[in-house]
């Protein structure tokens, strides 16, 4: 049971293919599984919340309970980031998913009791976020364990086994609360939570070469291209996890009498498969030419849900939603493969092609990643609240679609012009490494 390892030299052939490739993967199959806890655990008031009608919560008091866990996780997502960094990969993925116990076991207490305040599932519900905190931590530490040219595919997988989550709820909770009563939507996964705790601690297994202190990873927030990212990644990630945790409940309040808890889980489900499939194209194609049409589609996508909602129709409604789902999941994949090559091809231009280099790219892409991680959830709270606020005043999402169509607009223009424009006959210099 290894605590640290001393060498580790993923883009080294030989040492991959003989030690490091093994060792990855094992690390890669226990990450999931606890960012998948995370996940669970982080969008169950997705489902809560629609089984809360003895508590005659208005609508918009009911999107702040799915929204709250969304701005709470990305707010962790900068400190959980750092913590692989600082404590070792496993012993802060043992950390992460223990703490996941604490709003499990309180949703379980505070749904048996019909006289539990609102102000009290508030802050469970913010509790919740610190499910969100586990991406980010889980990313950066599986961002150190591949090479470059294997990240895509292994950084799709880790979030995507992660995203997973969100459709384990969806799919797995109606079922629970129908049989067992609200309060065990908590109870449910506190012996997973202590599987997936022990699995950290007794199969993974900690860098040396991955420390780094908080003041090193935060000089990441100086580059432009941190902020580039983020306010794409809200356009994706974002995206995924706003309409994955708004679908039940927007479902329920437009078509009450629709078989919306027995679907559900689609999206999530497609989108989280999907994800890979984004990584995987842009290895191939290219991060920026993948994301830039990628966000034409899921404009298209919004403008395909406010006719289903015009017209009154849940079926229409439900395969939009789906391809949101997949651009999404696309986006999701295709936005998070271009920060390592970003950061990596940065450093290799700054500092020679070398291992220290190489390592150094490495480091800047992790912290990277906490910072994008978190600014890209905060579209999770944003979605609810504008759902919320748009029922809340109009008694429809149409405000509420329209902005986030705006808003796909504004990402398609912004790629457009930092990553795939010409001047003359080249490609914008700046960004140009995203294509790596």
């Amino acid at each position: 049971m290894a605590r640290w390892l001393a060498e580790w030299h993923p883009d080294d052939e030989t040492f991959w293919e003989t030690t490091g490739k093994r060792i990855a993967r094992r690390n890669l199959i226990f990450s999931i599984f606890a960012e998948h806890l995370g996940f669970t655990v982080w969008t169950l008031w997705s489902i809560v919340a629609t089984r809360m009608g003895a508590y005659q919560f208005s609508t918009d008091q009911l999107f702040w309970l799915v929204a709250l866990p969304n701005l709470i996780g990305s707010a962790l997502r900068v400190p959980y980031t750092f913590g692989p960094a600082r404590f070792g990969g496993r012993t802060f993925t043992t950390f992460s998913a223990l703490m996941l116990l604490i709003p499990a076991v309180l949703l379980g207490v505070a749904v048996s009791d019909p006289g539990t305040p609102y102000w009290l599932f508030l802050l469970i519900a913010a509790l919740a976020g610190v499910g969100g905190g586990n991406f980010a931590s889980s990313m950066a530490n599986i961002t150190y364990f591949y090479p470059r040219s294997r990240q895509g595919v292994a950084l799709g997988l880790n979030a995507a086994g992660g995203n997973i989550g969100v459709s384990s709820v969806q799919l797995v909770m109606p079922l629970v609360i129908g049989g067992l009563g609200l309060a065990a939507a908590g109870w449910f996964w506190v012996p997973f939570i202590l599987l997936a705790a022990g699995c950290a601690w007794f199969f993974m297994d900690n860098l040396a070469s991955a420390k780094a202190s908080p003041r090193e990873q935060l000089a990441v927030a100086g580059r432009a291209q941190t902020w580039v990212m983020s306010f794409l990644y809200i356009g994706t990630f974002g995206s995924f996890i706003g309409y994955s945790t708004a679908f039940p409940l927007l479902a329920k309040s437009l078509f009450p009498d629709s078989p919306w808890a027995a679907v559900a889980f689609a999206g999530p489900l497609v989108g989280s498969l999907i994800r890979p499939v984004g990584g995987w194209l842009a290895d191939r194609l290219g991060g920026a030419p993948v994301t830039l049409w990628n966000f034409a589609g899921m404009g298209a996508g919004v403008a395909l849900v406010w006719l289903a909602v015009e017209a009154g129709a849940f079926w229409p409604f439900f395969l939009a939603f789906q391809v949101l789902f997949v651009t999404a999941g696309i986006g999701n994949g295709s936005t998070y493969r271009m920060i390592p090559a970003i950061f990596q091809a940065k450093a290799v231009a700054e500092r020679g092609e070398s291992e220290e280099a190489l390592l150094y790219g490495k480091r800047q892409a992790s912290a990277a990643i906490g910072i994008i991680s978190a600014v890209g959830a905060l579209g999770g709270f944003l979605i609810n609240r504008a759902f919320g606020m748009s029922f809340a005043q109009t008694g429809s999402p149409a405000t509420a679609l329209a902005a986030f169509g705006a808003f796909y607009v504004a990402c398609f223009v912004l790629t457009w012009w930092c990553y795939t424009r010409t001047v003359g006959v080249s490609r914008v210099a700046s960004l140009a490494h995203a294509r790596v």
